[in-house]
């Protein structure tokens, strides 16, 4: 791998500025499962039944029992190497942003200060009838004590804080996203399979507009063929020796 590693490390010193793409691969390695892939969490939930607002709407206790066993997974989880790097090079200057589709926070739990979560984050839940908006640790502790977390101002059930099937993107966010892929002169795609729009039409951003585009993913992708350089390992491993070139 030292020759990719090598040419990638060439390719963030000379295009800067440089902004990371993370999908679920970059997740993955901290023990976080992923939803699309053939052992994934949509081989065995049905998303229709789960992760859509209807039917947020229709059974919010239901769609709660599936969050609840993955919030114990995310709130265990720990950084990874790759988040850890992705945290350094951004101190040095070598990465100006993250815009992740993972809603996990393990980017600013490693020290990324400028994280954009496209996707939305379990960070905090709130209440689609009057706005109340609940942190993390209140929400596991009325897991704890209740199938799924009610409002202490109205009652209501609380949604998480993350982008069901139905819903529209943050609109801060996926602007943003947009406006560093078009300025960015490399957009490093990592742990991604870039098939979820609108965030996979960001490299189309970087390329349209000069940029160049890398790849870091296990598995292809549609958009390898725009692709500088593509490197099909983990994202821990790669980011890691990544950094440490670039050290």
């Amino acid at each position: 791998m030292d020759e990719p590693i090598r040419a990638l490390a060439a390719l963030v010193r000379e295009r800067q500025p440089c902004v990371v793409l993370t999908g679920a691969g970059v997740s993955t390695e901290s023990g976080i499962p992923d939803f699309r892939s053939p052992t994934g969490i949509w081989a065995e939930y049905d998303p229709m039944e789960y992760a859509t607002i209807d039917a947020f709407r229709r059974d919010p206790v239901k769609v709660w029992e599936f969050y609840a066993l993955r919030f114990e997974v995310l709130v265990s989880a720990e950084p990874n190497a790759g988040h850890l790097a992705l945290a350094e090079l951004e101190r040095r200057g070598l990465v100006q942003a993250v815009v992740t589709q993972n809603i996990d926070g393990l980017h600013e739990r490693a020290g990324s200060r400028d994280v954009v979560e496209v996707h939305g984050s379990i960070r905090t839940a709130s209440c689609l009838e009057c706005g109340e908006q609940v942190p993390l640790d209140a929400v596991v502790a009325a897991l704890r004590a209740a199938p799924a977390p009610s409002c202490s101002r109205c009652g209501a059930i609380l949604k998480p804080d993350v982008v069901m099937f139905g819903e529209m993107l943050p609109v801060d966010a996926i602007e943003r996203a947009t406006e560093l892929a078009r300025r960015a002169g490399l957009l490093l795609a990592v742990g991604s399979t870039l098939e979820v729009y609108p965030v996979a039409g960001l490299p189309e951003e970087t390329v349209s507009a000069g940029g160049e585009l890398a790849i870091v993913n296990r598995g292809s992708t549609p958009f390898d063929g725009l692709a500088s350089i593509r490197i099909a390992g983990g994202a821990g491993e790669t980011l890691a020796a990544l950094a440490e070139e670039l050290a």
